[in-house]
């Protein structure tokens, strides 16, 4: 895995939480942007989803992420949390958002269903 998962709850409501260590040489920094490194939407995108996969230890896929709002650069070797809440209204959809210390740099909702097999 290009991070580490350093711990991981849930709430009595379901809320989700990870702690979450992206090392400065996962290859998500190479060439995005050299000499100033940072972590692609793509990926906090993609860490969101496991988080709530390793919750629920479902193989899920994402249906939609909407709302999705990227407030501050994340660098190399950030210690970051991860909290994820269901909605109520919605079954599978999820208010995330990601945190560096306190500050949110970056939120949305994420719809998930679980991931069909075909057999072949």
């Amino acid at each position: 895995m290009w991070y580490m998962l350093k711990e991981m709850n849930e709430s009595d409501e379901n809320e989700i939480s990870a702690g979450i260590e992206v090392p400065s040489d996962s290859p998500w920094f190479d060439g995005h942007f050299p000499g100033e490194p940072i972590l692609p939407g793509v990926a906090q995108i993609g860490m969101v989803l496991d988080a709530i996969r390793n919750a629920h230890n479902q193989d899920l896929k994402i249906s939609s992420v909407r709302r999705v709002r990227f407030k501050r650069i994340i660098r190399p070797a950030d210690r970051l949390k991860i909290i994820a809440t269901p909605l109520k209204q919605a079954v599978g959809s999820y208010s995330f958002r990601i945190l560096i210390r306190d500050e949110t740099v970056c939120s949305g909702v994420m719809t998930v269903e679980e991931l069909k097999k075909f057999n072949v």
